[in-house]
């Protein structure tokens, strides 16, 4: 009797998309053996298509670390949770079910759940930060001034007690959950501060600006340990050239503590220790006009994934070097791009209103 309301309840998941089809359950663990096999490759087969307006498109999506949800931000303060199984919205939350959405009063530039998926933090284009239980729709915790001005992105700590921020207004800052205050202030960057991360060690942040650089930070005493300028690395005998080359976004490599891959405006992506050294550089081949706009790395750290301003897909091995694959993914300006956990999935989102679910 036990085992067969056991079985329905698991029936029930796998219909709600909470569990992927064909997942094996065991029971004394409770939970799910997902299959860790799944042998990295690109996604360029188009799975699933969600459409938005064109005024209310999409401007940041992530994949929940558990797998189980894709969570989008637009344009017009809506936030998502989706199930990228059916690209339907997810009606198993209630709220959802209710037309009620987690909602900012501005766009949504930056998300990021908690280690347990059971939060999310969201940034938006005035400088506010939310926090949400993402099974009620409830907002925990709200920063209404955060930053001055737009909020790039936001990283919880590994204990879920801190949250990360970069924002345009040239600063990173470090938030208390609990107090609802700014704990920390790193300042340096003489430009937008696109990205910041943590860095494997827990000692260190690691930021990239439109001001060409990218910066290491000391958490403890807020002081900048090193900058890198990622496009003199690569262009020798350009360190005269005055270049401020827009750096996108930072991203450790997994499995390393000091090798992390840095996109910035130019067509070549680059990975970089902590000490400012390059280690390795790939790149798309093209001239002007087809810079990178934003790179992922898979979960593994197989391959490195970049959109340039041409909508187009780059799939480099990070063994070989090689680029392996090309993919024209969208008609207009594509934004940005997110991989799920542990399947070979990737979400693309742009400035057409769509987006798009690729398959390996």
């Amino acid at each position: 009797r036990l085992m067969a309301l056991i079985g329905q309840a698991l029936k029930w998941q796998q219909h709600q998309g909470l569990l992927p089809p064909g997942t094996n359950i065991d029971v004394f663990r409770g939970r799910a053996s997902v299959k860790d096999e799944v042998e990295e490759a690109c996604p360029a087969q188009l799975n699933k298509t969600i459409k938005f307006g064109a005024k209310s498109h999409v401007s940041c999506a992530k994949f929940s670390p558990d797998g189980q949800y894709l969570i989008t931000g637009s344009v017009d303060g809506f936030i998502e949770v989706w199930n990228f199984t059916t690209g339907k919205l997810r009606k198993d939350l209630k709220y959802q079910a209710q037309d009620n959405f987690m909602m900012m009063d501005a766009s949504v530039l930056c998300m990021t759940f908690s280690r347990d998926s059971e939060m999310l933090a969201t940034g938006d284009q005035e400088g506010k930060l939310k926090v949400w239980k993402i099974q009620t729709g409830q907002c925990l915790r709200r920063f209404e001034r955060a930053h001055t001005k737009g909020i790039t992105s936001v990283s919880f700590t590994k204990d879920s007690s801190q949250l990360l921020t970069a924002s345009f207004d040239h600063m990173i800052r470090i938030h208390g959950l609990k107090s609802g205050k700014t704990l920390k202030e790193f300042r340096g960057h003489s430009s937008f501060v696109n990205d910041v991360i943590f860095a494997p060690d827990g000692h260190r942040i690691i930021s990239a600006s439109s001001d060409g650089t990218v910066k290491i930070w000391n958490i403890k005493t807020t002081e900048c340990e090193n900058t890198v300028k990622p496009y003199e690395l690569v262009a020798e005998g350009s360190a005269g050239v005055a270049v401020d080359i827009t750096v996108h976004s930072v991203q450790f490599l997994p499995k390393t503590v000091d090798q992390f891959v840095v996109c910035n405006r130019s067509s070549t992506i680059t990975i970089v220790n902590m000490q400012g050294q390059l280690s390795k550089a790939f790149s798309s081949g093209k001239r002007e006009g087809d810079a990178f706009l934003s790179s992922l790395v898979s979960p593994k750290g197989g391959w490195i994934y970049c959109v340039g301003e041409d909508a187009v897909l780059y799939c480099f091995s990070v063994t070989s070097g090689a680029l392996e694959r090309t993919v024209t993914i969208h008609e207009k300006n594509v934004i940005g791009l997110t991989h799920h956990p542990h399947q070979n999935i990737v979400a693309t989102y742009a400035e057409d209103g769509l987006v798009k679910i690729w398959k390996s």
